[in-house]
């Protein structure tokens, strides 16, 4: 898929004007991933047996706590459960019955169709970082203001290889906090054409994203939605075994209306579950199974994704780790487990603990998303932009992250054999001691031969000394200007637009202003 060139003037011919064309501001955006290579499977089956009977275990004698959830309760005792108190308590199977009717893959519609995504399969869809208070550039550490927020969407819809705008790339503090989801809504609806995802801080908030959803994709009819999927939102779990009813509040609400959710524990080994990966695995599927078997109380049918954040301790400072070979191990046992629900598949993201886009960085980011891809992850939230353990969202790591998410859609197509990609007639045409520059193969194929970087640096040394001996991080500064540069605002139905800003006008005008 692509937006078309945005081009200056024309240049001469040749040489010339072929390097234009490879050089020029063309913006193309990538579909997302399908795999055509196989998931990496750590457990054979009689590991997943083991742990799924002990996950039954865990709901049949241990229970779930939905604290002040009175329907979430009724709910579970007319499906069959022991409720005891804010507890409950799953009959062998019953959780893993009810998961049957949650699809196992669903469209997610976008502004522009070209955009929508297929989510679960052999599918791959990449969604920004999501969350931090603050943000980080090229200047410093700052707490986040709705102008980032805007600048982070704008940067998502240039990005080449995100599929998906993401929710709440980052917390925009200078707003009142019962009325920021209005704003960070209509920056997703106005300055992209990607899909986004919904609030989840109270169920009200979940209700505005529907309503603001029935107006912008309305057909005409005055039906809104209708049915359809135009929301993934994040559903986190307060581990252990815990479902709060302010994430169960924005669950009920999306599920009713037939809107994703990602029932995601909050792991933090030995802290929020087992220090070992069999036990965590035991935790995760417990709490997913529970939440996917609750919203299909609430809506038979309704799209939901198996999620698992995963992060450990260092056990002698207590703070986050990344890009851990445990956490690894628990998102392809987690990947596995949700196969065998047959459920799309949350986890991994660009993950680390460092302070700066640095080294540490690098290798922690790049040790989870490798893990993400060959785990068989179908929605990776934090692909990019992540750092200081979730509290930073990076400009410029962004777009360093973004311009790396272009090999995981080279890997993922795997290794063709035909007769091409076999090059007989170059091995023929250049035989014993000649080289592959100026063959005939070679100038076929040579566009679109390897991935290339639209970031990082090749150039000599000499070269890169003459143009200031810039580091990483100064050439995502520079490409952050140029993508912001070339941005355009895609085009949105005034009248749609209208009735978006009247929507959040009346809704801000009905309530005071809230900090806390």
């Amino acid at each position: 898929m692509s937006e078309g060139a945005r081009r200056g003037g024309r240049r001469g011919g040749g040489g010339a004007a072929r390097r234009a064309e490879r050089t020029s501001g063309k913006i193309e955006q990538a579909r997302f991933i399908t795999r055509n290579i196989p998931d990496l499977e750590l457990l054979d089956d009689e590991a997943l047996s083991i742990i799924e009977a002990q996950a039954d275990i865990v709901l049949g004698e241990i229970g779930v706590s939905f604290p002040e959830n009175p329907e979430a309760l009724k709910l579970w005792r007319e499906a069959g459960a022991d409720v005891q108190g804010d507890r409950i308590r799953l009959p062998k199977g019953l959780a893993r019955k009810l998961c049957e009717t949650a699809p196992s893959k669903f469209e997610q519609i976008a502004r522009n169709p070209e955009r929508a995504v297929e989510i679960g399969g052999r599918n791959l869809v990449l969604a920004p970082v999501y969350g931090p208070p603050f943000v980080r550039d090229a200047s410093g550490r700052r707490y986040a203001t709705i102008a980032d927020f805007e600048k982070f969407v704008k940067l998502g819809h240039m990005s080449k290889w995100l599929h998906h705008s993401g929710g709440t790339v980052c917390e925009p503090t200078d707003l009142p906090v019962n009325k920021r989801h209005y704003d960070m809504l209509m920056a997703h609806m106005t300055l992209t054409d990607k899909p986004f995802m919904g609030s989840v801080t109270e169920a009200s908030r979940a209700r505005d994203s529907i309503e603001m959803c029935d107006i912008l994709f309305d057909q005409g009819d005055g039906k809104g939605l209708d049915g359809r999927t135009a929301l993934v939102s994040l559903i986190n779990i307060n581990s252990p075994l815990t479902f709060d009813s302010i994430m169960m509040g924005a669950l009920e609400e999306y599920a009713r209306a037939n809107q994703a959710a990602i029932i995601s524990p909050f792991i933090v080994g030995g802290a929020m579950a087992p220090v070992s990966v069999a036990g965590t695995l035991v935790q995760v599927l417990a709490e997913v199974m529970t939440g996917v078997a609750y919203s299909q109380l609430v809506r038979k049918g309704a799209p939901v994704i198996f999620g698992a954040f995963v992060t450990s301790i260092d056990m002698n400072s207590g703070a986050p780790t990344f890009g851990t070979p445990e956490a690894a191990q628990i998102t392809y046992g987690a990947g596995q487990l949700a196969r065998r629900l047959g459920l799309p598949y949350r986890s991994a993201g660009s993950f680390n603990g460092s302070k700066l886009p640095d080294a540490q960085a690098a290798y922690e980011t790049a040790n989870s998303l490798n893990a993400g891809l060959l785990a068989g992850v179908n929605f990776m939230l934090h692909s990019c932009g992540w750092l200081e353990g979730g509290l930073v969202a990076d400009f410029e790591k962004f777009v360093m992250d973004a311009d790396q998410l272009g090999v995981l859609h080279k890997l993922a197509e795997g290794i063709r054999v035909d007769e091409d990609t076999l090059a007989m007639d170059a091995l023929r045409e250049v035989g014993p001691g000649g080289h592959y520059l100026g063959c005939a193969h070679t100038q076929a194929n040579f566009k679109t031969a390897f991935w290339k970087s639209g970031l990082l640096d090749y150039k000599p040394f000499e070269t890169w000394v003459d143009e200031g001996g810039r580091d990483t991080r100064a050439l995502a500064s520079a490409r952050i200007d140029k993508l912001l540069a070339d941005y355009e605002e895609p085009t949105l139905d005034p009248a749609v637009r209208g009735a978006l800003m009247d929507y959040v006008a009346a809704k801000k005008a009905s309530m005071p202003d809230a900090f806390m």
